[in-house]
């Protein structure tokens, strides 16, 4: 696996290395020794999986408080994502920085994000599917988010939203969210 830094702290696109002869491809989708080469202490806990049937389906910004914090490793295992971790951690030098990245069945990227990071994605074909791992529990009282077109963040979706959630839709704005701190002044694109 190749492990390329990205513009949010912590954050890494994974480029995996497959083996390829006539029978397809093999290719490792997660290591203990390799994460921990590049200075990541991620352990999956939980895995989950998201399917959606329509291109430009949005699914975020979501990440858990600082009471259930949690790592995650998100690949495409069907179709395509533009999928987008986005930092909210007040204290790191990217605070508010958002990376996206197109994740495939076919080019098998993973993007690793970070506790602190909300996550994200969208859907660039129909019948999509994304497998993550997370190294921690998933704890219903802890789950938030912040709005997929919160204009501190200005992330650059790829395509118009087609599908999105009730609640995503209405999570809130991020001036709550910044409570005390500035909000973020730079807006990182991917």
């Amino acid at each position: 696996m190749h492990f390329d830094e990205t513009n949010v702290c912590g954050a890494m696109v994974i480029e995996p290395a497959p083996h390829t002869d006539a029978r397809g491809r093999f290719m490792r989708a997660w290591c203990l020794r390799e994460f921990a080469e590049h200075g990541m202490a991620f352990t999956p806990l939980q895995a989950n999986m998201g399917f959606s049937t329509k291109r430009g389906t949005i699914r975020g910004m979501h990440f858990q408080d600082a009471t259930a914090s949690e790592a995650k490793l998100v690949r495409c295992t069907r179709g395509a994502i533009f999928d987008v971790v986005l930092d909210l951690r007040p204290d790191s030098p990217s605070y508010g920085a958002w990376h996206g990245v197109k994740l495939s069945d076919e080019n098998g990227r993973m993007l690793y994000l970070p506790e602190g990071c909300a996550h994200g994605y969208q859907t660039l074909e129909p019948d999509t599917e994304m497998h993550y791992m997370t190294s921690a529990f998933y704890a219903p009282a802890a789950a938030k988010g912040v709005r997929f077109d919160d204009p501190a963040f200005d992330i650059a979706w790829p395509l118009p939203a087609a599908e999105i959630s009730e609640q995503d839709r209405n999570w809130p704005l991020t001036q709550p969210l910044f409570s005390g701190a500035a909000a973020p002044k730079q807006r990182l694109s991917a």
